[in-house]
C-alpha cells in the first residue's frame, strides 16, 4: 500500500459563518474552477465531534491547507487495485506546531468534483 502525502498549498480550505436556529455555524468548503465554471466543494468532518477538532486547526484564521494522501488497495481474490485519496486540513500556530484534522466531501456531487479539481 503506497501512502505519500501531498501539501496542496494552492488548494485551501476556507470556512464561512451561516446561522441556523439563532446559532451560529462555521461551513467548509474548496473554492475552484472547473472548465471555466467557478465550483465550491463541500467537505466535512468524518464524525460529528471533528467540528470541535475543525475549529482548534483553524483557530482565528478562515482558511488552512488541504493535505491528501494517496492510497492504493490490493484485492487479494480479484487482484483489483483500488486507488484513491484521503484529505485532512491542515495549519501551524506561531510556534510551528502542527495541527490537523481528517476531512470528507459532503456529498457524492462533492467527491466527483473534488477528484476534477484533483486532476
Amino acid at each position: 500500500m503506497a501512502n505519500k502525502e501531498k501539501s496542496l498549498g494552492q488548494i485551501k480550505v476556507e470556512r464561512e459563518i451561516f446561522e441556523k436556529d439563532g446559532k451560529q455555524f462555521f461551513s467548509y468548503f474548496i473554492k475552484g474552477k472547473i472548465r471555466g465554471k467557478d465550483v465550491k466543494v463541500l467537505v466535512t468532518p468524518p464524525d460529528k465531534g471533528g467540528f470541535a477538532v475543525l475549529d482548534i486547526v483553524f483557530g482565528n484564521d478562515m482558511q488552512a491547507d488541504l493535505i491528501t494522501n494517496p492510497y492504493e488497495i490490493k484485492d487479494e481474490k480479484t487482484g483489483n487495485v483500488i486507488k484513491g485519496n484521503t484529505y485532512a486540513v491542515r495549519s501551524a500556530d506561531e510556534n510551528g506546531e502542527i495541527y490537523e484534522c481528517a476531512i470528507k466531501p459532503f456529498r457524492s456531487s462533492d467527491k466527483s468534483l473534488l477528484n476534477m479539481l484533483m486532476r
